[in-house]
């Protein structure tokens, strides 16, 4: 099946738990769009043998992605910004570069509960393309990471489950972006599916969610 093209350029932004499944989605939704695939922690994982995550890596490797973001825009190709963009002040300032390069922002949301995704992150595989490059997250890191993340307030976004499978995940986000008029209600039709769910219930292991500052709609 041809890859739907928006008719207008798109910024996808990603939100949620880590281990909620981001950079997954944006693998698949890229085999599915014409879309541009920047992925920041392939592109740490590149530049660092041994990433520290530090204020300055990070900015390294922002400054990069915003680079690459910026090019393929001003080419006219949409791009799905593979990086938990965790703060408001980063999500406004993509939006902010999205408008001047004339292409239209969407923050989506991907909704797990707190022990879903940890339980997901000691499952990770480095043999799997998702996998080969994410950080390693401990459980004081994890329960540090979530207490410093900020939920939209008076953003537009869109909210998928982290426990569908991907064609339900993928027919939540074409048919808000055929409401958006930004593809056909022919290439949205294409990707219609029931919603299929996964048995992500952790089996083991608890984490101090007390610090949690997010709220599971």
């Amino acid at each position: 099946m041809a890859k739907v093209i928006a008719t207008k350029p798109l910024l996808i932004m990603l939100y949620g738990f880590p281990g909620s499944g981001k950079s997954y989605f944006a693998r698949q939704l890229a085999e599915n769009m014409q879309i541009a695939h920047i992925q920041g922690d392939r592109i740490r994982g590149e530049l660092f043998s041994e990433p520290r995550y530090d204020k300055q890596e990070n900015a390294i490797v922002a400054q990069l992605m915003n680079y690459m973001t910026e090019e393929f825009l001003s080419a006219g190709v949409s791009v799905i910004y593979d990086e938990n963009t965790s703060r408001t002040a980063q999500r406004m300032q993509i939006r902010e570069m999205a408008r001047k390069k004339g292409a239209v922002p969407l923050l989506v949301w991907l909704q797990i509960d707190a022990d879903s995704s940890y339980a997901r992150l000691d499952k990770r595989d480095r043999r799997r393309t998702e996998d080969r490059y994410s950080r390693e997250y401990s459980e004081h890191i994890y329960s540090k990471f979530l207490g410093i993340m900020q939920n939209p307030n008076n953003e537009d976004f869109i909210v998928i489950s982290g426990k569908h499978t991907f064609p339900s995940q993928k027919s939540g986000v074409f048919k808000r972006l055929t409401e958006l008029g930004l593809i056909t209600h022919a290439a949205s039709a294409q990707n219609v599916v029931k919603p299929g769910l996964v048995n992500l219930v952790p089996t083991s292991g608890r984490v101090d969610m007390s610090r949690r500052n997010i709220l599971i709609r």
